[in-house]
């Protein structure tokens, strides 16, 4: 069986965690895309390096992402302008694993500066781990898609 594939990028301030949660999941069976940033020695913009992961979502090369800045509030605004993509900003197993059961999320956000590496390694498993459980969740996710005009998101 041939190894599920995540993306994950960050900026200068989600690296240190980047770098951590790489391993996590290299740990629990998967094959990890690191988009960017390799070093934290210069400050980048968070979105130059969070599309990179929003992109292969979109164009279908994994099925989800992680990204990270310093809260991620500002990867998950970001990732978010897109119909297709749903972002979670997460800072607990729980949210991670109902972010994947109840809101289908194919994108995780997490804050470097904000979240202990265990915690985080935790969110990683729960979101990686966790399948989405249709039904009155698929319900709702429709009329989420429904408000969108340019509504083409197939979840």
């Amino acid at each position: 069986m041939p190894l599920k594939k995540i993306t994950i990028s960050s900026d200068h301030a989600g690296f240190s965690l980047k770098q951590t949660l790489v391993e996590s999941a290299i740990e629990l069976g998967f094959s990890v895309e690191d988009l960017g940033v390799s070093s934290d020695e210069i400050a980048v913009d968070y979105p130059d390096y969070g599309v990179k992961a929003v992109k292969s979502v979109l164009a279908g090369d994994v099925s989800l992402a992680v990204i990270l800045c310093g809260t991620g509030i500002g990867m998950s605004i970001m990732a978010n302008r897109f119909p297709e993509i749903r972002a979670a900003i997460c800072h607990s197993e729980f949210e991670a694993e109902v972010a994947r059961k109840h809101n289908n999320a194919n994108i995780l956000c997490l804050g470097g500066r904000v979240i202990g590496t265990e915690i985080a390694k935790r969110c990683l498993k729960a979101f990686l781990t966790t399948d989405f459980e249709g039904g009155r969740h698929q319900r709702r996710l429709d009329k989420i898609n429904q408000l969108s005009p340019t509504h083409t998101h197939k979840t």
